[in-house]
């Protein structure tokens, strides 16, 4: 069987360009004994991936040049010789940017498709939804009437932290990059204020209206000069919980900006950064929450799914431009309980 790929063309300086990933196809060997072929249903772009572009010493290995981009992948199973995961089944896992593919079974996930949306298991239901959940209630710790702060707050986990905030009796701002998403956190989602970076002028004055009682948790997805302004509004014990650092991503040299240990000193405040590996016994914890809370409607989510394989390289470039509101998503095809 042929199966299309796309491979790390080169390792971007700045911003990746199309010329980052490169289109092919391959022969895939026949099955052997405990193997399975997967067919790709939906596979997930996230911001993480540009730093696996780079040779830089980080969390995660660097991806090789010339080898298949990996990711987050909800697929079929079409083929099995493996005994675990029949004909039909659907499974979640970090797999290959193809359209089909050999695995072993190792690190696969079986996925109930009558339980949600399929989609659902790369967001609400997978990485982002259980970031949000373990990284606001592990670190943030948020207690009723205090005031919670996130960046990136339209992404796939900014839109999960700031709704269970919510849930949690705070006052939620969040921080995001176009007046259509600001009309999203508030009307949609109930964010008690929302700020335009873009158009909002001096971000901290924007910052210190929105928060007129200051700052007791900030969820940190940006970085950069944002972050900089919600530090000077933290309350005493405050509690950081460092997500990501999309400002720096795509940054061709050392960023510079305050310094933010005296005021974590003064403020006596926490600053954690954190991988969501790192709470994978309390996986099952944040799973049943976000699956009870999203029966009962005190969740909504929202999904961007550009459809077709060809579209994955724009889909993980408009994660730089700002272009999805909620999860970012390519659906390459659909469920056919078993067959190709």
């Amino acid at each position: 069987m042929r199966a299309r790929t796309i491979l790390l063309n080169n390792r971007p300086q700045g911003m990746p360009t199309d010329d980052t990933f490169k289109f092919t196809e391959i022969d895939l060997p026949a099955l052997q004994e405990g193997q399975v072929l997967l067919k790709a249903l939906y596979i997930s772009v996230d911001p993480y991936m540009r730093g696996r572009m780079s040779e830089a010493k980080s969390y995660v290995a660097p991806y090789k040049l010339n080898e298949p981009i990996t990711g987050g992948v909800v697929a079929e199973v079409v083929e099995s010789r493996n005994g675990r995961l029949p004909q039909g089944a659907v499974v979640l896992g970090n797999l290959p940017w193809q359209t089909y593919s050999l695995s072993d079974g190792t690190g696969l996930t079986p996925v109930d498709p009558n339980l949600a949306p399929l989609s659902y298991h790369l967001g609400i239901l997978g990485m982002p939804g259980l970031t949000a959940y373990c990284g606001l209630l592990f670190i943030g710790d948020p207690k009723p009437g205090e005031t919670v702060v996130v960046s990136g707050a339209a992404g796939a986990v900014g839109t999960v932290v700031g709704q269970i905030a919510k849930i949690k009796g705070c006052r939620v701002v969040g921080i995001a990059g176009s007046d259509e998403k600001i009309s999203y956190l508030k009307q949609d989602l109930g964010f008690d204020e929302a700020i335009n970076y873009k158009t909002a002028g001096n971000i901290q004055q924007a910052l210190a209206a929105a928060c007129p009682k200051g700052v007791d948790v900030y969820f940190d997805n940006v970085g950069g000069e944002i972050s900089d302004a919600v530090y000077s509004l933290l309350n005493n014990f405050a509690r950081i919980a460092i997500c990501g650092q999309i400002s720096f991503y795509n940054a061709t040299s050392p960023p510079t900006g305050p310094r933010v240990e005296p005021i974590l000193l003064k403020t006596k405040s926490l600053m954690k950064g954190f991988i969501v590996g790192d709470y994978v016994d309390r996986f099952g914890e944040a799973a049943s929450g976000l699956a009870s809370w999203l029966k009962e409607g005190k969740l909504q989510y929202e999904e961007n799914v550009l459809e077709g394989f060809d579209q994955l390289p724009h889909a993980f470039l408009g994660l730089f431009k700002g272009e999805n509101i909620g999860k970012q998503l390519v659906k390459v095809a659909d469920y056919s309980a078993a067959g190709r």
